[in-house]
């Protein structure tokens, strides 16, 4: 089943580009309404953004081929990504779609599709709206003489979703804690203070000034230093990042601190465990998660299951075998009994439950065990050369593999949404692993090219 447009994170690419055009993205919403008439239905979808500029452009766009096939469509405008998957549940709709490129820069632009219960939509599903939208029907003008779809605002959506996000705390009060939050100028940057702030908590909000450029823009869950320096201006208790689409999240403790997706996961999962709510004491991360972390969830009576990188295969492994908890070290983490989808507004505020029911610091909680050393490197690469097309890339990850010897791991991949090899290598040396990450990437730089 291969995709062309469809990768492991829907549509992405930058805007005015194909396939982020409006004449694409117009077509794409004509494929996406005639794929739900071939299942005997006239769609509804909810259509939310982020605050890139490329937004408005491709929501038209968007928007004009939904309703150009009879569609309706629900506009709820700059919010979160996890809330277009509860308001997709909530508002009785048939799909939800998310305009975001999550993390990536500001020229970029991508589409996220939710299905009716809120889920990533499945791969055969992706499947059959690329099939759609480059057959004959879909071009020869399969709308001609069709009833008009309509489009109109949901006006209450952020308080839909910031009502929803506050009751999966029960009411627990936040009073006494100040946290700085890093909206990194993104789709959370207004509702994200707001559901801090009436919980109780005394909020220092940074990168929340959205300019349509500045998305991301040395801020965020990928660039902390700003946060961290903030924190220890403001003495706050916590920071928190988010990414983009704010659903990611990765927190600072008091000293300034990173505290990536693996301590966070392990934190809440012991807090879950302990009060008998993590189903069959076991929780679902990805390959790239720390080989320290699974020694100290084992010895703390909890299983970790490995999925492919990616939330959508987390969330698949929840559902297969019934598990409610999960995530990656990234910062998209899934509370299965709240949400379908990572969501960095409900880990961050189960992080802070957690602070007050514990009554521990950030570095407390979350410092309790040790990290494996791990070296990855992201590089820009002019094109994805299959890897059995690079006999010295191929003869290095071998090599690597031998010298760690069943000591370490080494993971090198194409990114699902850009143009980036991303190299792991993870071991008990961090002089050894280095070595071997140079050279795989000495050898990619040399076969590939890169930017």
């Amino acid at each position: 089943m291969n995709r062309e447009l469809f990768g492991t994170d829907g549509v992405r690419g930058k805007a005015n580009h194909y396939p982020m055009t409006p004449e694409l993205v117009l077509k794409l919403g004509k494929a996406i309404a005639l794929h739900f008439e071939k299942k005997g239905v006239t769609p509804k979808i909810v259509i939310g953004k982020d605050t890139r500029l490329s937004g408005y452009l491709l929501e038209t766009a968007l928007t004009s081929g939904l309703v150009s096939m009879g569609a309706t469509v629900c506009l709820v405008g700059p919010v979160p990504t996890p809330a277009v998957s509860y308001l997709a549940r909530t508002l009785e709709a048939n799909a939800g779609i998310m305009i975001s490129a999550s993390h990536n820069p500001a020229e970029d632009n991508g589409i996220k599709l939710f299905d009716s219960k809120g889920y990533k939509l499945s791969d055969s599903d992706e499947y059959s709206i690329e099939q759609i939208l480059f057959s004959p029907e879909l071009n020869n003008g399969f709308h001609d003489g069709r009833s008009i779809g309509k489009a109109f605002r949901v006006e209450d959506a952020q308080q839909r979703y910031r009502e929803f996000a506050k009751s999966t705390i029960a009411g627990v009060s936040l009073k006494g804690i100040k946290a700085v939050i890093d909206c990194a100028n993104g789709a959370g940057y207004k509702v994200a203070p707001q559901i801090f702030s009436e919980l109780g908590v005394q909020v220092v909000a940074i990168h929340n000034q959205p300019d349509g450029s500045n998305i991301n823009l040395e801020c965020g869950a990928t660039h902390i230093k700003s946060l961290s320096a903030k924190v220890v201006e403001e003495k706050a208790n916590i920071g928190i990042a988010l990414d983009g689409d704010a659903d990611r999240v990765i927190v600072v403790n008091s000293s300034g601190e990173e505290v990536d997706g693996d301590r966070i996961m392990a934190a809440l999962a012991k807090g879950l465990n302990e009060r008998k709510k993590l189903v069959n004491s076991t929780i679902v991360a990805t390959i790239m998660s720390n080989a320290g972390f699974e020694k100290h969830m084992n010895e703390n009576g909890i299983s970790v299951v490995r999925t492919k990188v990616g939330d959508r295969y987390v969330i698949e492994e929840m559902l297969r075998s019934g598990s409610n908890f999960g995530g990656e070290q990234s910062g998209h983490i899934i509370f299965g009994d709240y949400s379908t989808t990572g969501d960095g507004i409900i880990t961050a505020l189960q992080v802070l439950c957690l602070m007050k029911e514990q009554g521990k610091s950030v570095a407390e909680l979350c410092n309790s065990f040790k990290l494996y050393p791990q070296v990855i490197t992201n590089l820009k690469v002019k094109e994805k050369i299959p890897f059995e097309q690079l006999p010295k890339v191929s003869a290095q990850i071998k090599l690597a593999e031998k010298e760690l010897n069943g000591s370490g791991k080494v993971l090198v991949r194409y990114s699902g949404t850009e143009n980036i090899l991303r190299i792991m290598v993870e071991g008990e040396s961090e002089i050894k692993i280095r070595e071997l990450a140079e050279n795989i990437s000495a050898n990619a730089k040399e076969e590939i090219g890169f930017e």
